[in-house]
């Protein structure tokens, strides 16, 4: 069943009228782009995609004449007329510290036109290409007694509890400086920039860039500090797991994938895939399984050696770029769980709203209220509202509407039945809580049996008093939303706000499901029940446009895949930005496993090639296509899409680059024959040449492929 434009133009409320009989399509291969405002931004040529387009507008012929053959590139490709510098890569210098690796949210804190501080995430390391290049880069040396261990180890199937060595072992000191380096190219960096006399943006190496690690507080004491209801976890001194001592003090911060801006200039760095570092599951009481539950295992565990306590991990970090000795805060109200951005709204006597997605399968979409109220919508001092308030995970129906359900401890147990999940699997607190931690949930007789044991939240989790008890469900938020009927979601990504009518764009990447949960089918599935595998982009309006509505309403906005399987051209979107038009632009996120497959290997992912970069009208005469506006390199994904007030600038980050193969070598190419589909499902062949490995950005054979933020403008 195809996602029929006639359908999102209904959903928009635009009129069909007005806009079917306006086609833009100037040839047969290309369709010209048009926004409203006058902007750099205005006019472009799609670029040639690796698959037919229904914007092609060509018949079935044409279409297997003009796709016959397809050459990958390794580079950012754009359309004509655009171009893009290279601001800052991996192992560059930032204060006294190093560009970091695997960039990913972009945000720009303009302290006047043109000028200011770039903040940029770093969220992992990718083992081949970092193991690979470091040296090379960086101009140290890894322990090789570390990496032959590591490479034993990992032969043999085996974990390593460093933690549980003497803290002046040597054994311990050298996996503490090897998983260092590695901590140390993760977490935020600050750095500032403005646009030279050329028009072009340069680095300027002001006192405030900076960096902010995974290891911030371990030697240097720039420890991250934390607020809300967990704290009060965070500062005990004994329970029935692990303390670390620190307090409210945290080390560092990692996994830091998406973000968010605020209207009064501080950026929100969110902490994804902690649990490859520290252990997720938590004690009764709040606090943290042993380090030894999370051991060391190839580049994974990477918070073992340092004893790290899992608890603090997982949260949103606020960061105040301008104050150079601010290094992150955690506000522990907007929960615990695998976040992926975060939107705010904040207008003048209505509480702070932020939303934010869990990016898991089976993952919620949530949303905080302050208890307090906004004066001023650009006051700093609007971040002490995040001090108390209410966290609340979306519970969508069948028929477009839905309500917001308080995660606090007197709300019912109440989950959603196994029949409505795609893999009939739901993940919930261990139902022997003096063992703690989750358990995954096939049978639904023990989803009741559960149910009629806890009745509500507060029957799950130990505590002194009621804020403690609140503090350990923030903590456990991911799981306390399962079994009160949250709805799991289809790794919600990204989520923004329209700046033309306050409503919530969510890009849920992926309606699969997996061994940790699995998505409503009732929600993320067609009418004739199909899911969207390859991901959707949802709206979410609240009732009467009311930031602390109880109550909302959703509809599916885009549906990935090809365009003869329902599909608008794209799989798994990813980061999404709004221009000043209130349109969306959208990067991908397809694994790098399933790119450029053979014939053998058919898949929607493997056609599509390289990740890429679209641009989807929202308004106007183009409103319910999909234009493809980039690709990115080799193995590499976009992310951290990021637009100037000017609107003349687009900041954009590559991470990953080669992945899979590391350093191209000699420029080597693959050619392979690929299955296509015309955008009516006929299929024929195409012979694909795909470069292997990467050697961007610097193009140059054999040279290091290096993570990198770029400015992307009109020539």
């Amino acid at each position: 069943m195809k996602f029929k434009r006639r359908e999102f133009l209904t959903f928009l409320g635009i009129g069909i009228a007005t806009t079917a009989c306006n086609s833009i399509l100037k040839d047969n291969l290309q369709a010209k782009t048009s926004i409203n405002i006058n902007t750099s931004f205005s006019n472009f040529q799609p670029i040639k995609y690796p698959i037919p387009l229904e914007i092609n507008n060509l018949n079935n012929q044409q279409q297997k004449q003009i796709y016959h053959s397809y050459k990958v590139e390794d580079d950012l490709i754009l359309p004509e007329g655009f171009k893009y510098d290279v601001i800052a890569s991996w192992g560059d210098k930032v204060g006294d510290s190093r560009f970091g690796y695997n960039n990913d949210y972009l945000s720009l804190i303009e302290t006047r036109p043109n000028e200011g501080f770039l903040v940029v995430n770093f969220e992992y390391v990718s083992p081949i290409p970092w193991l690979q290049t470091y040296e090379i880069v960086i101009n140290k040396s890894l322990s090789k007694e570390v990496l032959d261990i590591l490479t034993e180890a990992n032969q043999n199937r085996q974990a390593l509890n460093i933690f549980a060595l003497a803290e002046d072992n040597p054994a311990k000191l050298q996996f503490q400086e090897f998983f260092a380096e590695l901590l140390i190219d993760q977490g935020v960096g600050i750095i500032s920039v403005k646009k030279d006399n050329n028009g072009k943006w340069e680095r300027t190496y002001s006192k405030n860039d900076r960096r902010i690690t995974g290891i911030s507080g371990w030697k240097d004491n720039r420890y991250l500090l934390a607020t809300g209801a967990a704290t009060t976890i965070f500062t005990k001194t004994e329970g029935l797991g692990y303390i670390d001592n620190l307090g409210n003090k945290i080390i560092g911060t990692f996994a830091n994938c998406a973000g968010g801006t605020s209207p009064w200039g501080t950026v929100f760095s969110a902490e994804e895939n902690f649990q490859n570092y520290v252990t997720e599951g938590i004690m009764a009481d709040g606090t943290s399984f042993f380090p030894e539950s999370t051991p060391v295992s190839g580049l994974s565990g990477q918070g073992n050696p340092f004893g790290l306590a899992g608890n603090k991990y997982g949260w949103m970090v606020e960061i105040d770029p301008t104050n150079m000795n601010d290094y992150g805060t955690k506000h522990t109200w907007l929960g615990r769980f695998r976040h992926e951005a975060v939107a705010i709204r904040a207008k003048k006597n209505q509480p702070v709203v932020f939303y934010s997605g869990c990016d898991r399968t089976g993952g919620h979409l949530y949303k905080f209220v302050s208890k307090g109220k906004v004066v001023n919508p650009r006051d700093k001092k609007n971040s002490e509202l995040l001090q108390d308030g209410m966290l609340y995970v979306a519970k969508m129906s069948e028929d477009g509407k839905g309500e917001w359900i308080a995660l606090q401890p007197d709300t019912p147990i109440n989950p959603v039945a196994l029949q409505h999940l795609e893999g009939g699997l739901l993940t919930i607190p261990n139902p022997d809580r003096k063992k703690g931690g989750f358990i995954a949930v096939k049978n639904q007789v023990q989803l009741d049996d559960f149910k009629t044991k806890y009745r509500k939240l507060g029957d799950l989790y130990v505590g002194k008093t009621q804020k403690e008890i609140q503090g350990v469900i923030l903590i456990d938020a991911h799981f306390a939303a399962n079994v009160v009927g949250g709805t799991c979601g289809a790794r919600p990504e990204d989520v923004e706000l329209s700046p033309i009518d306050n409503s919530l764009v969510i890009a849920y990447t992926a309606g699969v499901a997996g061994s940790e949960g699995s998505p409503d089918k009732r929600i993320f599935s067609d009418s004739q029940g199909k899911m969207y595998q390859y991901g959707c982009l949802m709206r979410l309006q609240e009732t009467d446009n009311q930031p602390d509505a109880m109550t909302f309403t959703w509809n599916i906005l885009a549906v990935g895949g090809e365009p003869s399987k329902g599909g608008m051209g794209f799989a798994n979107p990813d980061n999404i930005e709004f221009d000043a038009n209130g349109d969306l632009w959208m990067v991908t996120d397809m694994p790098t496993s399933s790119q450029n497959l053979s014939k053998g290997d058919r898949s929607t992912t493997s056609a599509l090639g390289n990740n890429s970069i679209w641009y989807i009208p929202l308004s106007g005469e183009n409103a319910g296509k999909a234009y493809p506006f980039g690709i990115v390199p080799m193995e590499a994904e976009g992310t951290g899409l990021y637009f100037t007030k000017d609107q003349k600038t687009l900041f954009l980050a590559i991470q990953h680059p080669a992945e899979k193969n590391g350093i191209r070598k000699d420029n080597l190419d693959k050619i392979v024959e690929m299955s296509i589909l015309t955008t009516d499902g006929e299929e024929f062949t195409q012979t694909r040449t795909i470069p292997q490995g990467s050697n961007w950005p610097s193009l140059q054979q054999n040279e290091p492929p290096k993570p990198s933020v770029v400015v992307i403008y009109h020539s």
